[in-house]
């Protein structure tokens, strides 16, 4: 729709969700070096245009905004066009013979969980503030691990402080509760072209639901991913029951835009363990620090200090990359199947034996550290067999941090060192 914005047209600001003060540091730190600090502005004015019950403003012409923000009413309206592009604000326009009037209305920004694991405003986050900036904020919001070990739940039960009571029939439709839209992306794929382009009879209700329409959307935005290239793709994601493994379409979807790219990315994704799959913080063992090194160091990071400081070979760094991608490595565990690799092969990647031992842990999903290191030792107590069923390397030494709670006694000076070496260098 074509119109000219005057200072004169009216606007009245509608808010669709709850807003809180938690929302303002969201946005300042996470999206304001998105859309940059006139959106923000922009945003945080129409929220205080609303009334004191924060429901809805009186009406507005734009010049109160132009005062307000000391800026053009192009400036504006850039703003608020970013803002709408990512989910904070829509707009619509109703025309009349000289004033026309608009509706905003406001949305919350989405949590910070949410926003790092977006793959689009991740992304565009990244790239404006660099890598470092980037994990100074992952940092920052990081939940507390704090160990529960030594105690007891005790947390009372409804049904144990309350007694039953007479149900009440529900007439709560019309109660606020936060609501988020997020980014507004018009469609990149053709999803008729691409359904078509698939082999028939592979998709079903469940391969493209409205979930993996956004993700397909949103990585063919981010990687510049057209729909027959897209289709490629899900070829190659997709299992005979129609169902797409959304992990495996990020990293195939990452590696094709790295192969067009001389090796380039836009983004990085999944540099260190998720939080989500943590282990809860204060373990201070000598195996307590080793998990702390395998989830906070980045599985090139981890190879290159195991080298001596040396960048791993492009050789190892494709073998690395098979294995996270072919076989779905959380970064964690696969800083475990290197180390233990490392030491059991007399400090060379076998890429046969990473294989056989990474396709089981893959049948297993193993996702966590712990599990990684206890599947690790079950390797090392009963070794694989290859495909012609012979064992594979038995009589090794076992990494220092198998079995026991390593007291320092039980490891070597060597072991101690490399240890407290690489807990300081990734700490």
């Amino acid at each position: 729709m074509k119109y000219n914005l005057l200072p004169a047209d009216i606007y009245t600001v509608i808010n669709q969700t709850i807003l809180t003060e938690v929302d303002k540091k969201t946005l300042i730190s996470l999206y304001e070096p998105i859309i940059g600090p006139i959106a923000i502005s922009l945003y945080l004015t129409l929220w205080s245009d609303l009334d004191k019950l924060e429901l809805v403003s009186r009406d507005y012409n734009h010049h109160h905004l132009m005062t307000i923000l000391k800026d053009s009413l192009e400036n504006i309206e850039k703003a608020r066009s970013a803002l709408e592009a990512v989910g904070l604000v829509k707009s619509y326009l109703k025309k009349n013979e000289n004033v026309n009037e608009y509706v905003y209305e406001l949305y919350s920004p989405i949590a910070p969980y949410e926003f790092f694991n977006h793959p689009v405003l991740s992304i565009l986050l990244l790239n404006n503030i660099g890598e470092y900036e980037y994990q100074m904020l992952v940092n920052y919001y990081k939940k507390s691990n704090t160990s529960l070990k030594d105690y007891t739940e005790i947390t009372s039960s409804m049904n144990e402080t309350f007694r039953s009571v007479t149900p009440l029939e529900a007439h709560n439709e019309d109660i606020r509760r936060q609501n988020k839209i997020g980014i507004n992306l018009n469609d990149i794929i053709d999803f008729d072209l691409l359904e078509t382009s698939l082999p028939k009879g592979l998709v079903n209700a469940r391969t493209l639901t409205k979930k993996n329409r956004d993700l397909i959307n949103q990585l063919a935005y981010v990687y510049n991913i057209d729909t027959l290239k897209m289709a490629d793709i899900i070829r190659m994601v997709i299992d005979p029951a129609g169902l797409i493994n959304k992990d495996k379409l990020r990293e195939v979807a990452r590696k094709n835009y790295e192969y067009n790219h001389n090796g380039s990315l836009p983004t990085l994704i999944y540099h260190v363990q998720p939080d989500y799959l943590r282990s809860p913080a204060g373990d201070t063992s000598n195996r307590g620090k080793m998990i702390y090194v395998f989830e906070n160091t980045k599985p090139y990071d981890f190879l290159k200090s195991k080298n001596k400081g040396l960048n791993p070979t492009n050789r190892d760094l494709k073998l690395l990359e098979h294995l996270a991608v072919d076989f779905a490595l959380q970064p964690g565990v696969l800083n475990v199947l290197i180390d233990y690799a490392l030491r059991v092969n007399d400090g060379k990647l076998n890429q046969k034996y990473l294989e056989t031992i990474a396709a089981n842990w893959s049948r297993k999903g193993i996702k966590t550290v712990p599990e990684a290191m206890e599947y690790a030792e079950k390797s090392y107590r009963k070794p694989l067999k290859n495909a012609q069923g012979n064992k594979v390397l038995s009589d090794v030494k076992a990494p220092s941090w198998m079995y026991t709670e390593q007291k320092s006694e039980e490891m070597s000076q060597e072991e101690l060192q490399e240890l407290e070496n690489l807990f300081k260098e990734f700490r």
